[in-house]
């Protein structure tokens, strides 16, 4: 397949604005699946639950949803893209997977970072892998990365890529993504955003650095950080299966869950 990860650079708020970047960037180039940062059309950092409200769509509808169903139709691909979603009251930093196939799927964040606490509710929905064309797709949204069980769940569930939309501030992901990928024998698409956002009650700045890492920890690509890209890989998800260390260990046959509480 060919995967490409979005490195955009959002303006807060500015919704058709950011959406009509992102697509002028994935139109330059062809591809599989293109994986966009976390909350790519709102912004990121929120100052007020308020604006959440504003912001947020619920799903599958909304103007991010039908610019890139319209996009996945005519190109002939699937998009995983971080929002801000609206469901029965509550918000969440959610994830969407739209296919030119017809499908539509949803992670909400499960790990929330710092402030997201005061304006989203944690994800009430389990990590799920989701069937394409090309191979299984799992879904996981920036910090999700700091905790192991994340990406090792998706794997237990027959994730063969992780899609990985994030709006990372702290220096770590990028080093860390090799680990992850090794212990699980599994690719991951980390797509991250630049600039600096200031609310007024926080000041962040995103460091960029997105990275496609493969089932040998190897970095395909990794952005830079102040610089707003698209890159495309070639990479064949079918490798993921081949979970052997050697001959006589099995990453996932040989865990013993019994001693892991």
């Amino acid at each position: 397949m060919k995967l490409a990860i979005v490195q955009t650079h959002p303006v807060f708020g500015a919704k058709q604005q950011n959406i009509a970047e992102a697509l002028r960037l994935m139109k330059s180039v062809q591809a599989d699946l293109y994986v966009l940062p976390e909350l790519f059309a709102t912004g990121y950092n929120f100052a007020t639950a308020d604006e959440v409200k504003v912001l947020a769509e619920s799903f599958p509808t909304g103007e991010t949803f039908s610019a890139l169903e319209q996009f996945t139709r005519g190109q002939r691909c699937f998009v995983v893209y971080g929002f801000a979603e609206e469901d029965g009251g509550k918000y969440y930093n959610s994830a969407g997977i739209i296919g030119y196939d017809g499908t539509v799927g949803v992670y909400r964040k499960i790990h929330l970072f710092d402030r997201e606490k005061l304006v989203f509710s944690p994800g009430d929905k389990p990590f799920q892998v989701f069937d394409t064309p090309y191979g299984k797709v799992g879904i996981m949204i920036c910090f999700d990365w700091y905790f192991p069980e994340s990406a090792r769940t998706l794997v237990l569930k027959g994730a063969q890529l992780i899609a990985h939309p994030s709006n990372l501030v702290l220096p770590h992901c990028p080093n860390s993504m090799p680990t992850r990928c090794l212990e699980n024998r599994v690719f991951a698409a980390t797509a991250n955003r630049i600039g600096t956002e200031d609310r007024g009650v926080s000041s962040l700045t995103y460091i960029g650095q997105s990275q496609i890492t493969s089932p040998r920890g190897e970095i395909l690509h990794r952005s830079p950080s102040d610089k707003v890209e698209i890159v495309v890989k070639d990479i064949d998800l079918s490798v993921t299966d081949n979970k052997n260390v050697t001959p006589r260990n099995h990453l996932l046959d040989d865990r013993r869950p019994e001693f892991y509480e």
